[in-house]
């Protein structure tokens, strides 16, 4: 099988398409959907519970199974091979830790950095990549969103034929790939699709700067204070506030002078007068005076 899959490779290698159109089965069949895990700082996911070298990027599965690449739409193919200079970037950036089942020559190289593929696949294949592992991280894409829906497709019912995988694709999945190799596998969305899940949301939502980000914060923050922090009263309040105040002050000066008159032995409360304009008593209960004691008043001498 391996060596009929390197002649169709070699007549192919001069063909436009960038991958072989041969689809087949590799040594991974996974009875279900995988978990799928974020390569730190990569558009990249892996398998660790995969006993494989099996990724996700730009909406295509890709496995390095026998010294070759291979690619599907569908977690568990079928598979088709890619040639070494149709394969992304991106995927052969993948540090060699993440390969859960590396080739024995990948034990001599760090696994902290890229295999070494400018020295596996010769100076040909280096002198057209020059610089392969070298790129601005700052502008490497977004990872694109899992296909989540195809873990409702397991058993008996995941779908074999590439047609009804291709139309199951057009019906779930609205992300179109940047790759093109990529693009020759995953079609465009119908118009039937359905609505994205909250995965394909995070993953196709534009990039917004820390900037927006922050001025966007803000409203939320001003309504997670308490309410009676950040609500000022108007300037109409304001004034009300304030002579209410004010009254409370003033009738509390009177009641104060008050019990400051009761205690010196002033006129009790029950003989005083009504209070005048400016805050004056008035006598009432208590004799002038001038007036003499005595049953009748006396008429002042001529």
């Amino acid at each position: 099988m391996r060596a009929l899959l390197m002649v169709l490779w070699l007549l192919l290698a001069g063909v436009t398409s960038a991958m072989a159109a041969v689809q087949v089965s590799i040594g991974i069949n996974l009875p279900v959907y995988p978990q799928l895990v974020p390569v730190p700082g990569y558009p990249v996911y892996y398998a660790p519970s995969v006993p494989g070298n099996f990724f996700f990027y730009d909406g295509v599965y890709w496995v390095f199974y026998d010294d070759d690449w291979y690619m599907s739409s569908w977690y568990n193919g079928p598979w088709t091979i890619v040639a070494p200079a149709a394969v992304p970037l991106f995927v052969l950036r993948v540090p060699v830790r993440y390969y859960r089942a590396p080739p024995v020559y990948f034990r001599d190289w760090r696994r902290d950095r890229p295999p070494r593929w400018h020295e596996h696949w010769g100076p040909e294949w280096a002198e057209r990549h020059r610089g392969w592992d070298h790129w601005n991280r700052r502008a490497a894409p977004r990872p694109a969103p899992l296909p989540t829906y195809q873990r409702q497709y397991s058993g008996d019912r995941y779908p074999r034929e590439i047609r009804q995988q291709r139309e199951l694709i057009g019906e779930h999945y609205r992300y179109r790939p940047h790759e093109s190799v990529a693009r020759e596998v995953v079609p465009e969305p119908s118009s039937r699709m359905k609505a994205p899940d909250r995965h394909e949301r995070e993953a196709t939502r534009p990039e917004r700067s820390p900037r927006m980000e922050e001025r966007d914060r803000q409203p939320f923050a001003r309504d997670a204070e308490p309410r009676h922090r950040r609500e000022e009263p108007m300037p109409m309040e304001r004034r009300q506030m304030e002579r209410r105040d004010m009254e409370s002050r003033r009738e509390q000066q009177m009641r104060e002078r008050d019990m400051r008159e009761r205690q010196a032995g002033g006129p009790r409360m029950e003989e005083r007068g009504p209070r005048g304009q400016g805050g004056e008593q008035q006598a009432h209960g208590r004799k002038h005076p001038q007036q003499k004691e005595g049953g009748k008043n006396d008429q002042p001498e001529r």
